[in-house]
Order: C-alpha cells, then sequence, then structure tokens
C-alpha cells in the first residue's frame, strides 16, 4: 500500500531543507521477493530517485543471494549502508566467525559470484548523510554530530576497504568500551564505532551502550533511554534514517525515521519517500519466528 502521512499523530512538521530523491527503506533480512513488490508499490524509478538501505540486506530470510544481487543490480541508484548481520556474513566468509544456527548464507558462500558479492559489500558505507538526512542501521551516539557521525563511519570504512579487513573483522567483536571516548584508538576505536552504528538501541545521557535489551522502546533498562531520546544529542538537528529495531517498529518523526517492521518475522517491509514523507508497506510472509 502506498499513502502519504495525515494522521496528526505521524504528520513531520515542515523541513527546513530539501529532502534527497531517495526511498529509505527497512531491514530487508533476505527478503527479496518482498523487495520486489515493495519497488513496485512505490514506483520506484531509478532514473529519478535512490533507493536508501537501512542494513542488514541479509540473513535469517530466505533470499539472501538474491537480495544482495538486487541491490547490488541498482548500481548508483542503491545506497545500502552495513548493517550488523552484514557484518556478520563478511566475517564468516573471511573466515574469522562461524556461522550461526539461524543463518540463512550458504547460498551466498557457495554462489560462484560470491567474491564478487563480498568484495561489493566490504565497499558499503556505515553512513551516508545527504540534504540533513543521515542513514545509518542502528543508532547515533549522543556526542556524535552528524558530520561526525559520517567521519567516523569513514575510519571504520577505510580498514574494511583495506587489505587489513579480515584482521579487523576479527577484532570487532565485543561490548567493550561501552561508551565513546576521544581518546580511544585502535581496536577498541572502531569497535566503540561499529557498535554504534550497528547495534545500538539504548543509552544512558552519557552515552552509555546497552547491548542485551532488544524489546521496544519502554523496555529501556534503568538509567537508559533509546538512544534518539538522550536530551541534547548533537544529531538531534538532522533526520537520522535507520532500522535494525524491529521491536520498536514504525517511528515517524522530524528527527528520526525507524523503519525496520519486522518483514521477516512477518511484519511488513516499510519505506519512506523522503521528499513527502509517503508511506510504502507491503505484509511479509514470515520467514522466521521470534525467538
Amino acid at each position: 500500500m502506498a499513502a502519504t502521512l495525515d494522521s496528526p499523530a505521524m504528520t513531520p512538521p515542515p523541513s527546513v531543507r530539501p529532502a534527497p530523491a531517495a526511498l529509505a527503506i527497512g531491514d530487508l533480512q533476505g527478503c527479496s521477493d518482498e523487495l520486489d513488490r515493495l519497488l513496485d508499490a512505490a514506483r520506484f524509478d531509478p532514473s529519478r530517485e535512490r533507493a536508501w538501505f537501512c542494513g542488514d540486506l541479509v540473513n535469517r530470510g530466505p533470499r539472501s543471494l538474491q537480495a544482495l544481487r538486487r541491490v547490488r543490480g541498482l548500481g548508483d541508484a542503491a545506497v545500502a549502508v552495513l548493517g550488523n548481520h552484514d557484518l556478520h556474513l563478511l566475517a564468516v566468509a573471511a573466515g574469522v566467525r562461524p556461522a550461526g544456527r539461524s543463518d540463512t548464507l550458504d547460498a551466498v558462500l557457495a554462489a560462484p559470484d560470491r567474491e564478487d558479492l563480498v568484495d561489493w559489500l566490504r565497499h558499503r558505507p556505515l553512513a551516508h548523510l545527504e540534504h540533513g538526512h543521515l542513514l545509518v542501521h542502528a543508532g547515533v551516539l549522543p556526542p556524535w554530530s552528524a558530520a561526525r557521525t559520517v567521519a567516523l563511519a569513514g575510519e571504520v570504512e577505510s580498514v574494511l576497504r583495506g587489505p587489513g579487513w579480515k584482521d579487523f573483522l576479527g577484532a570487532m567483536y565485543g561490548n567493550q568500551p561501552a561508551a565513546w571516548s576521544d581518546t580511544l584508538a585502535g581496536d577498541d576505536r572502531l569497535r566503540v564505532i561499529v557498535n554504534a552504528l550497528t547495534r545500538l538501541r539504548f543509552a544512558t545521557p552519557d552515552g552509555v551502550m546497552d547491548f542485551d535489551a532488544k524489546e521496544g522502546a519502554g523496555a529501556a533498562p534503568a538509567g537508559h533511554l533509546p538512544w534518539f531520546d538522550v536530551p541534547g544529542r548533537a544529531s538531534a538537528d538532522t533526520t537520522v534514517v535507520f532500522g535494525h529495531w524491529s521491536t520498536l517498529g514504525l517511528v515517524i518523526r522530524q528527527d528520526v525515521l525507524a523503519l525496520d517492521t519486522g518483514c521477516v518475522w512477518g511484519g511488513r517491509l516499510t519505506a519512506v519517500r523522503l521528499s513527502g514523507r509517503e508511506l510504502v508497506q507491503v505484509e511479509c510472509v514470515g520467514h522466521r519466528r521470534p525467538g
């Protein structure tokens, strides 16, 4: 379905800046058939606009290989940031991480174009900023402005695209440090950047991340808030477009667009056309059961 948001509770204030010509799309997680239906429902025209993907192109759904090929096939009409499942695929392909029991990555790993797909994926950004809209997979730490977020993401991107990318993926995992400091260096610095951009849900007002709570916004651990509700966060002047948090559901505000509506769990695949905030959704079969 396609609709322009006109509910008083969901209508954002007028933007002071022109929005990008883009259709922002929530987490695919291997649901490529639903992506095709969504692009049709949205009347997506790659000659007129781009598709912004919030990350997690792969895993848990049944057609991760087709999803990767579909997005890659859009060429310059696609902007896809890396999510935690995309990084997991890279780590498994690099041989530094075992496949998980619930992974659906075998077809990618056995594909004749595996190396091309892996190379394409590791050259994706972790953040993209355009016309006052910042695209990330999960979130932004309170002290980071939009421009700082892109700069910090670039530090990780340069390593992922370089010859030491496999070594980096081997050191990437872990929950510590749990907060940002300008004095961080090396693997600790890169790990905090990755965790914020691909795993963040809740943070304290001084920016300490929690990685255990995975329910909706009302389930914040003591002393924590949804990252986008932390008072005084430096990215509040920018519309942050993100996915990752399926239990949060659809959130449309002037400063945030949360677009993971749990397609792989039987929810919907959601897109918002940034110019005009047109909402487009398709029903999903439900390839996985929560839990």
